[in-house]
């Protein structure tokens, strides 16, 4: 197994998304949505845009995943104070259950990987690595132009 940090952090990420997709199958949801749901759980009314900010997915993608997620009666798209360019999106019942359920896989999958470390350990790997998505997303910057987001 290599070691680099790209290597690991593709790794991690490919093997979260798995045992995530594998939990909520049976829900129907599919790529995408488990995290627009976790971001709309502290979001709920956001605009399209603040989304796909939000969840770091670009705007077309974002339109097709809305879309599968408004078929599905997971959310709806409403107008407010009468502003026919900006439609701002909303779980319903049913996404509040989708989202419930992801927020108990994520639970899970977290209590997993954090097994056998530390407290003292996991507050020093996440200050590291909060510095290394500051370092890159500043990076981003520079070779864009654009201001970097910071979480």
């Amino acid at each position: 197994m290599d070691t680099s940090l790209h290597y690991l952090t593709m790794a991690n990420q490919m093997l979260i998304q798995k045992r995530l997709l594998e939990r909520v199958k049976a829900s129907g949801l599919t790529l995408g949505q488990p995290k627009v749901l976790d971001y709309l759980k502290d979001h709920d009314g956001a605009s399209q845009k603040e989304i796909a900010a939000g969840c770091l997915i670009e705007a077309g993608s974002l339109t097709s995943i809305l879309n599968r997620m408004e078929e599905k009666n997971l959310i709806e798209r409403r107008m407010l104070n009468g502003n026919r360019r900006t439609f701002h999106i909303f779980m319903t019942e049913s996404g509040k259950k989708s989202q419930k359920l992801v927020e108990e896989v994520f639970r899970e999958i977290e209590t997993t990987a954090w097994k056998d470390i530390s407290p003292e350990e996991a507050e020093a790997f996440m200050a590291v690595y909060h510095k290394i998505y500051k370092n890159l997303s500043e990076a981003g910057c520079e070779h864009t132009g654009k201001e970097g987001s910071n979480k």
